[in-house]
């Protein structure tokens, strides 16, 4: 049996330093996504999403390690991206219009047949009401800047401003979709302890002026 340790084998893009702000070039990797709308601390429809994403990945994950693949490997944190139709809204006073993809990166050798087996599993073992949703995509989100985020989510303010100020200051922009990766299990450790990948996209000015 061949162990594989993806957050090891990622470690400059899924454990990133808190003492500082660092630029990364994130690959295209394969994802469960499933989208979503509204405050994630009051919407149903945001703990159904955790809720299907969840056993999905587990499933996924014992079916390679019982194939001739024979690999083992650890199911990837949950990650998030989010925003809203008038970013000026996007602000943590107005949750509620909020846009968010929820999300689990998937290894190289899972394919869409592997998911649609996979969803078949679940929906006989548990049926979770958002599994149809989940979509297996493709994502690049090429370069970005991040750092680690140690603590409560309502104390993420200062740390993404802090973010947000290192990519003007290296004469960059920001675009696409603010993103954080759940490293914790908050119902285990205390906020205090929580550990977040703040990161967000972007590009140099001059790129975005061209385009």
């Amino acid at each position: 049996m061949h162990k594989r340790d993806y957050k090891k084998e990622l470690k400059h893009l899924y454990k990133p330093s808190a003492k500082k702000v660092v630029l990364v070039d994130v690959p295209e990797m394969n994802f469960l996504m499933i989208d979503g709308q509204g405050d994630p601390n009051s919407s149903p429809a945001f703990q159904e999403a955790v809720a299907a994403l969840y056993p999905l990945a587990y499933t996924l994950k014992f079916m390679i390690k019982k194939r001739e693949i024979g690999i083992d490997y650890g199911v990837m944190p949950l990650e998030g991206l989010w925003w809203a139709d008038d970013m000026a809204a996007f602000s943590v006073d107005k949750k509620e219009y909020w846009f968010w993809t929820l999300m689990i990166m998937q290894p190289e050798y899972i394919t869409e047949d592997m998911v649609d087996t996979a969803k078949e599993e679940v929906a006989r073992k548990k049926n979770p009401s958002a599994l149809s949703q989940v979509r297996f995509a493709l994502f690049e989100e090429g370069r970005a800047a991040q750092t680690l985020h140690v603590g409560p989510f309502s104390e993420e303010g200062p740390t993404v401003a802090k973010v947000h100020s290192f990519i003007e200051e290296a004469g960059e922009q920001r675009i696409g979709k603010h993103h954080e990766i759940y490293l914790s299990d908050i119902r285990k450790a205390a906020p205090a302890n929580w550990k977040t990948v703040i990161r967000q996209p972007c590009c140099k000015a001059s790129s975005v002026a061209q385009i």
